[in-house]
């Protein structure tokens, strides 16, 4: 049973810790205070290492370190995952980039070509992480007013055109979104490998494209009961459509020595907590980020409330960007966690820590080859619906 691990790449700066979660002092998203790198005032110049340098670092360590590849997210705040994906391609030799995009900003034509053009420079290593957009602000930030379930049918009519056009016959299309007539690829981008497709989503919109177009559904990480059942439903949708899912997990790691020093350094970030930015981020017709916030009681009394199973933490999203769960914990408790979702059918892994470079090293040489070297436990939640108990190894 092969398990794909990637890392999250900070496309839009980086956190010396989760200690200091509101102050990027890597990358230009601060300015160019004191004890900012990448780049760093030196002689009272900027030194010319730019942030595309130290991305690529992140890649090269997460690579070395037995990461399959990179996720580059995609938001107003952000560089352009497309083009920091060819940039760093050149920087590194099998790791995969998992290019997160909006379907409803590109003509799929458009995008069919540049696929195929990093598909053919790159040696088949980019990789789809579809999104559909959560509304909003955010939303509105790219002009979209497009409503919540047509979004998931543009998504879906997108990659439909996508597909007709890959293998390089023409393809006419006349749909509610996208219109195109005769269009294909060229020889020499027609045919190239079609990228692997994660799509996001917790809609019975999203389940309904996902189960259509997805070869793997991904989900933020939430408590494992309640993954589970997400995962079913998807599953049950997709065995209608005659596919069978995959399944994959975003997580944000805080993972040391021991358990305790793991929980001091979330005490040490728990000092940043904003509720408000917490809540104004979540902002917008997204079913999965209200499902998070349900999660979240109203009155907290310290970081451990909201510790919802052993080392399942819902904090993040109240010191920092993102989501809400991740794991806190030990090695060999984060570890048993991974290998607790494997035996729930996780397929795949996207893990995060900050800062990513060194918790890229931090994760990949402590955690991962425990997982590599122990089977999954049965999990406490028992194993997939109609599975039974595979308790294989990571090879």
């Amino acid at each position: 049973m092969s398990i794909d691990f990637y890392w999250r790449i900070g496309m839009e700066g980086d956190h010396a810790s989760l200690r200091t979660p509101r102050r990027y002092n890597r990358g230009e998203a601060n300015g160019h205070g004191p004890g900012n790198i990448a780049p760093a005032i030196r002689g009272g110049e900027l030194d010319g290492y730019g942030y595309i340098d130290h991305m690529a670092a992140v890649a090269k360590a997460s690579e070395s370190a037995g990461f399959l590849g990179g996720l580059l997210p995609s938001f107003p705040v952000t560089e352009d995952p497309w083009a920091v994906a060819a940039a760093l391609a050149r920087e590194t030799t099998t790791y995969r980039f998992m290019v997160a995009f909006q379907p409803g900003f590109l003509h799929p034509v458009q995008a069919a070509r540049m696929s195929a053009s990093l598909q053919r420079a790159t040696g088949g290593r980019l990789v789809y992480n579809i999104i559909s957009g959560g509304g909003g602000p955010a939303q509105l930030w790219w002009g979209d007013k497009v409503n919540h379930d047509d979004r998931y049918a543009r998504t879906s009519e997108f990659l439909d055109v996508l597909r007709g056009v890959w293998d390089g016959e023409p393809y006419d299309h006349d749909g509610r979104f996208f219109r195109t007539a005769g269009a294909a690829l060229p020889p020499g981008l027609a045919g190239q490998p079609f990228p692997e497709v994660y799509f996001s989503g917790s809609s019975a919109a999203a389940v309904g494209a996902a189960g259509l177009h997805s070869d793997y559904y991904l989900s933020w990480l939430e408590p494992f009961g309640d993954l589970r059942a997400k995962f079913d439903g998807v599953r049950t949708h997709a065995e209608k459509l005659g596919r069978t899912p995959k399944f994959a997990v975003r997580i944000d790691v805080v993972a040391r020595h021991t358990e305790e020093a793991a929980w001091a350094e979330v005490e040490k970030g728990w000092a940043f907590v904003d509720r408000d930015a917490a809540n104004r981020a979540a902002q917008g017709d997204s079913v999965g980020a209200a499902r998070i916030k349900g999660w979240v009681p109203e009155t907290i009394t310290g970081y451990r409330d909201l510790e919802v199973q052993p080392n399942v933490w819902a904090g993040f999203s109240l010191i920092r960007g993102g989501p809400a769960f991740g794991l806190v914990g030990s090695y060999e408790q984060v570890a048993q966690r991974l290998d607790e979702l494997r035996e729930l059918g996780v397929d795949a892994f996207i893990l995060a820590g900050n800062p990513h470079l060194e918790e890229a090293y931090r994760v990949g040489e402590e955690v991962l080859p425990l997982l590599q070297a122990t089977p999954p436990p049965v999990s406490p939640f028992g194993p997939p619906a109609g599975q039974k108990d595979s308790r294989l190894l990571v090879p």
